[in-house]
This record gives C-alpha cells, structure tokens and sequence, in this order.
C-alpha cells in the first residue's frame, strides 16, 4: 500500500511537471503570445531548471533542446522510479532496461504532446462559441493553427460550419492508436 501511495505522488508530481515542460517548450516552438495567464506560470515553475540547462545545451533551429530534454529526463525518472516502486530488478540487464525505459519515455512525452493538441483544440473549439476573446484564445490559436491551417487548406467550412478541428482531433486519435501500441510493445521489457 505505501508503494501505490509513493508510485501515485511520483506520477503526480513528476507527471506534472514533465507537463510544465512540454507546454513551455511547445509554447516556445509554435510561438505562443507571452502575454496570457499560462506563460508566467509555467516559466516560473520551470525556471530553476531551464536556466542552467540552457547554458549546457544550445538550442537548434528556433527549438529549445533544454526544456524538450529536461521534459523527456523528466519522464525518464518518473518512469524509473515507478518501476523501481513496482519491485523491477535492474541489475540482471540494465543496459536493456534502460534503453527500453529511455525509448518508453520518448514514447510518453509524444503521447503527452498529441494529448496537449487535442485538448487546445477542442478547448479552441468551445471557445470560439462562449468566449471567442478570452485571454487564452491567442495562445490556444497559436498551438491549433499549425495543424488547423493543412486542414482548412483541404477542406473548406460546409454550411459556415468549420470541420477541421473535428479531422485534426481524428487523426490525433489515430496517432494516439499508434503511439499507445508503441507503448505497449515496449512495456513488454518491464
């Protein structure tokens, strides 16, 4: 019992800010607004760790390596710790093992950024009926438009009524499909 306890404050607090992360550095990429409620929020919270990474680890084409790597590390020790918790032994082959975890942790944070998308655009969606000037609607924009834009390209509004969130968010789920049969496969090592 203390195990599961221990396993679920590790995955909460771990989990979290592994989140923190990936949303900073996603914020970054699709170069969301720095004015709005989340972006303060997130470099506060993340900053203490960032900083000095990013002296060590340069950035590449617009993309900040530190905040993806400190993510992906990030998961990489809660995922480690968990098995850990679970009563895995990795002294038989830890080479192995932790290749698999290392893999299994790319796996997550993909997994975890596809989820970040679907949730922006379907919270861009609700939005745009009950607030379309919220204050998180240019951040949410930012994250949605490049994976909107493709679509819209495509498939023009039928009715005034705009279909490409509905598209993005089943090619999502698709990739979701793939990325989770991915985990499994991988989770087979442990």
């Amino acid at each position: 019992m203390l195990n599961q306890m221990l396993v679920f404050l590790l995955d909460t607090l771990l989990g979290l800010f592994s989140l923190a992360l990936l949303l900073r550095f996603l914020m970054q990429l699709l170069r969301a607004p720095y004015r709005n409620p989340l972006s303060p929020f997130l470099i506060a919270l993340t900053d203490f760790l960032v900083r000095p990474a990013r002296r060590i680890i340069p950035s590449f084409q617009g993309m900040d390596l530190a905040t993806l790597l400190l993510a992906w590390l990030t998961q990489l020790l809660l995922l480690t710790g968990v098995q850990t918790l679970r009563g895995y032994d990795f002294s038989s082959s830890i080479g192995i093992a932790l290749g698999g975890l290392a893999l299994l942790a790319a796996v997550e944070i993909v997994k975890m950024a596809l989820y970040i998308i679907m949730v922006a655009v379907i919270v861009q969606a609700l939005l745009s009926w009950i607030n379309p000037y919220s204050p998180m609607a240019p951040v949410l924009d930012s994250f949605t438009r490049p994976f909107l834009r493709g679509i819209r390209a495509r498939i023009p509004p039928i009715g005034n009524v705009d279909l490409s969130p509905l598209f993005v968010l089943i090619i999502i789920q698709l990739l979701l499909f793939v990325v989770t049969g991915m985990e499994r496969e991988i989770s087979r090592l442990f």
